[in-house]
């Protein structure tokens, strides 16, 4: 009798958990070799997991909507067809989730008279694991809530919680409830966070932790829609940043007459020649990483005091889905890539996101972002940053514009191409002096743009 176990597998150098989303396979089918197994989604992207053996899947270690650990075993194979299954070497992760059983709509964990939920009081996500742990050392629901988390969007990861249960009893817990009148205002500096994200910024009893979002009724004939998964991450992420970042947002207007123009002449030749569409967005990138170089205090993380300064410059893009969501791809070493470089990896990466073909490392890894409120037909937009990092540049729509153009025989009104940047960057490391001169910097590089530039 050979049973061979599935585990989950690192799905990128920061993903240390993964929540089934659905099995492809029932207790009983037959799996083939690398034949898709599980779907599952971290908080970086969704995946499905191959199977690492052909047989016939016997046990399934975790349920949909639970969340498994690196490493642990997700399921059972049997290559001999009807072997019954064995008890699996699971880890203490794996245990302490088989022993749990989650309901679609709400999870909830006897802790010696006290419960706890999927969710914490301040709405975050806590995973079976922490729950489980949390059960047996007897913590209550309000010392989650004050536990500062350094997951995604402050989510009270396994290391959290054994840091608290090492020091419980030796500091002054923090308060779970401290009224509106008596708030706490000190706030230390966020450590560096375990999966390569700012922190939420907290302090004791966190007067942020402490705000409660409104809770709204409902009006006769309303339509209430659930957030999909992906849309409560974005929520968390966006809440985090202007948590963490003071934002301050510079304009600038361009004129990118030369771009345009340059570009209708070259689009035919180059889609012949590459069989890739050759659009606006690695020109303005390359412009960027260009400016990146003049300016490298822009492409920088903030990890408490310290200030990582990055040596590759990777751009992420944000990127609609079909869904409506966005997911923002990253690509890697833009300096060192020539537009064509830069042409393909836009459009390989735009297509694998509108697919949901992207690989967890295809969104890790960002230094800098850039957004097209353009496509949308909007003309400037203030975006918010997309942590680690401490700057964004949102594009706007070029449109026709009336312009005073000075010529060596004199001034007239034209028509030109024009557009505006939004750059908001964080103000604890980039003050408005480089904030302001990177993206008119950005604008200088666009303006200059040689129309006899061949590709």
């Amino acid at each position: 009798m050979a049973q061979i176990e599935i585990r989950l597998p690192k799905m990128g150098e920061s993903v240390t958990e993964a929540t089934i989303t659905n099995w492809l396979k029932e207790v009983g089918d037959t799996v083939a070799m690398d034949e898709p197994l599980v779907e599952v989604a971290t908080d970086k992207v969704d995946n499905e997991l191959p199977s690492e053996a052909a047989g016939v899947l016997v046990q399934k270690l975790f349920e949909k909507d639970q969340v498994a650990q690196v490493g642990d075993v997700i399921a059972i194979i049997s290559t001999d067809g009807d072997a019954a299954p064995a008890a699996p070497k699971a880890e203490p992760a794996a245990v302490a989730a088989v022993a749990e059983t989650v309901s679609a709509a709400q999870a909830v964990v006897s802790n010696g008279g006290v419960t706890l939920d999927k969710s914490s009081g301040n709405g975050k996500f806590i995973s079976p694991l922490v729950r489980s742990i949390a059960q047996k050392e007897n913590i209550s629901m309000s010392e989650i809530d004050a536990i500062s988390g350094t997951g995604m969007g402050g989510r009270v990861t396994k290391k959290d919680i054994l840091s608290y249960i090492d020091t419980r009893g030796t500091e002054a817990p923090a308060a779970a409830a401290t009224t509106a009148a008596q708030p706490t205002p000190a706030v230390s500096a966020p450590a560096a966070s375990s999966n390569g994200t700012a922190p939420v910024v907290s302090g004791g009893s966190s007067f942020l932790s402490n705000i409660k979002e409104p809770v709204v009724i409902a009006n006769p004939g309303d339509e209430i829609l659930e957030m999909d998964r992906m849309r409560k991450l974005i929520a968390e992420h966006m809440v985090m940043s202007k948590h963490v970042s003071p934002h301050v947002t510079s304009f600038v207007e361009a004129d990118v007459t030369n771009i345009v123009n340059w570009r209708n002449k070259m689009k035919k030749e180059f889609e012949k020649r590459e069989g890739e569409n050759l659009t606006f967005t690695p020109i303005f990138m390359e412009a960027i990483v260009k400016a990146i170089k003049d300016f490298p205090m822009i492409n920088v993380s903030l990890s408490g005091n310290q200030i990582i300064k990055r040596k590759d410059i990777n751009i992420g893009m944000a990127t609609a889905l079909p869904s409506g969501n966005l997911i923002v791809p990253v690509i890697k070493q833009a300096d060192r890539m020539n537009l064509t470089g830069i042409a393909k990896s836009v459009n390989e990466l735009a297509r694998n996101a509108r697919d949901n073909k992207l690989k967890p490392e295809d969104i890790q890894g960002g230094t800098y972002t850039v957004t097209n409120v353009g496509t949308f037909g909007n003309v400037m937009g203030t975006p918010i940053i997309n942590q680690p990092q401490v700057a964004i540049l949102a594009l706007g729509a070029i449109r026709k514009m009336p312009a005073v153009i000075e010529t060596p025989e004199g001034d007239f009104i034209g028509i030109r191409h024009k557009m505006f940047l939004s750059h908001s960057y964080d103000h604890r490391v980039v003050d408005g002096s480089l904030g302001g001169q990177f993206v008119r910097r950005v604008a200088d590089y666009l303006e200059q743009f040689d129309v006899n530039r061949e590709i």
